[in-house]
């Protein structure tokens, strides 16, 4: 029996080239405004059109300020790139969703909670985390701007077809412990490189229990492990999430549309490529305290020391801990914070903001302590509104910004100063991801929520 990533690949298969890629079919192409203007110009250039154009959905969301919306954009750079997107997405007659537009946000927030992203879908962005919407149910992957040109003409790409892994969590998590610091356990145990050349369906009674929003936030994350993508099956869950969102099936269609959703699982007896387990009991509130996303530690652990280190990873470990200004065996507990960022398009939706109005209720902001709340729609902000967040939020001493990607990557005013800490429910801890010289640590909205009002790494389970 195939495995449902099998199943959606396969009938999406155009053609195959012997011993090479195969031709896919793409249900769904997303722009955003930094790697589309080059696709653009390249169907200029060849003097030709999309092909299916009501397949295609563009909004801006990097270079966009989370401050002022209404006003044009400062930088220069960002500015061409969303005046660029607005007028492909005329020209070209494509849907889009521009700044101050109720529809708008980070696109990988907007397509699940539109409904445009579906179960049994091939989805692309050019965007690496186009990965989160597999947790719909869909194989969705990110891709190159010469990539984007080719589906923007064709409305299929060429890829070679990954590898399948099957990712079982089994048992149920610890209070306080959430689909983030799940990701961030797996990226922990597996490294940023366990799963290269896989497609991975994440499975067990840990994914089946997590919200809609949760198994986002953890498909999301798949790229951090190396995978090409990562989904879960539809179930319940799934159709009550999706069912009369502004994009999904109406009426009669989706009652056959659900019904054929209904059969998109793997089969009892389907062989993966790969399958690991992991146990629930084993996962704590989680951190990173290095420069990529599986340099992790429970909030209440220790740098690992050096000799616990393999021979042949030492030396990056060392320049990693100098860039951070920790040391071997040092405890993240008490070290001393800068900045909290909640927000992205791994953590900056309406339970992410529950969950970190729920630690700061009654409590203040830490002094010395800079917070950027930032939605990851308009959407998003008008429930957090409707459900009096905004009034908790603002008692504790916090605002919330206009939504973009804010400061998850450093293409907007939203950056951190070098040598800064900030604790980021984002998905990279790069050098310099969030500004030259900041100093990432990751985490779930409740561990930043922690750090936000007591201004150090703090255990969110102690408060």
């Amino acid at each position: 029996m195939n495995t449902l990533f099998d199943k959606i690949w396969d009938s999406h298969v155009v053609e195959s080239i012997q011993d090479g890629p195969q031709q896919l079919y793409i249900d769904r192409l997303y722009c955003h405004e930094v790697t589309s203007p080059q696709a653009f110009e390249g169907l200029r250039r060849r003097g030709i059109s999309p092909l299916r154009p009501e397949k295609i959905f563009c909004m801006p969301d990097h270079n966009t300020p989370t401050h002022d919306q209404d006003k044009p954009i400062a930088d220069p750079v960002g500015a061409a790139q969303v005046n660029a997107l607005a007028s492909n997405a005329e020209q070209f007659s494509l849907t889009h969703f521009g700044m101050m537009d109720p529809r708008n946000g980070i696109i990988h927030v907007v397509g699940p909670e539109r409904g445009l992203s579906l179960p049994g879908m091939t989805i692309v962005c050019g965007d690496s985390h186009t990965s989160t919407h597999g947790a719909v149910g869909a194989v969705a992957f990110g891709i190159g701007t010469s990539e984007v040109e080719m589906v923007l003409a064709s409305q299929c790409i060429l890829q070679q077809k990954p590898l399948s892994m099957r990712i079982s969590i089994e048992g149920k998590l610890k209070p306080m412990v959430t689909a983030k610091d799940v990701a961030l356990f797996l990226m922990e145990r597996l490294t940023t490189g366990g799963a290269t050349g896989y497609f991975v369906e994440y499975a067990g009674s840990v994914v089946r229990d997590l919200s809609m929003e949760g198994r986002l936030t953890l498909c999301n994350l798949s790229i951090e492990m190396g995978a090409r993508g990562g989904f879960i099956a539809p179930d319940e869950k799934t159709f009550e999430y999706l069912k009369g969102k502004e994009y999904a099936p109406k009426g009669g269609d989706w009652d056959k549309a659900v019904e054929y959703w209904k059969t998109l699982r793997s089969g009892e007896d389907a062989v993966f490529d790969r399958e690991v387990v992991f146990d629930a009991a084993d996962i704590e509130p989680m951190i990173t305290y290095g420069t990529n996303p599986g340099m992790g530690t429970s909030v209440t652990g220790c740098v690992p020391k050096l000799e616990d280190i393999p021979a042949e990873g030492r030396a990056s470990f060392c320049k990693s801990l100098d860039y951070m200004g920790f040391k071997p065996g040092d405890k993240l507990l008490g070290k001393p914070v800068d900045y909290v960022f909640l927000g992205a398009c791994t953590n900056g939706r309406l339970e992410d903001f529950r969950a970190f109005a729920s630690v700061v209720k009654g409590r203040r902001k830490a002094p010395g302590i800079t917070a950027w709340l930032v939605p990851g729609s308009w959407e998003v902000l008008k429930s957090i509104r409707s459900e009096g967040l905004d009034k908790v939020l603002a008692e504790a001493g916090f605002e919330i910004r206009q939504p973009g990607c804010s400061a998850c990557l450093a293409m907007n005013d939203d950056k951190v100063p070098s040598g800064k800490y900030c604790v980021s429910t984002s998905n990279r801890n790069f050098e310099g991801r969030q500004g030259p010289g900041a100093r990432t640590l990751l985490a779930s909205p409740l561990t930043a929520a922690a750090a936000a009002v007591t201004g150090v790494i703090t255990d969110p389970r102690s408060l």
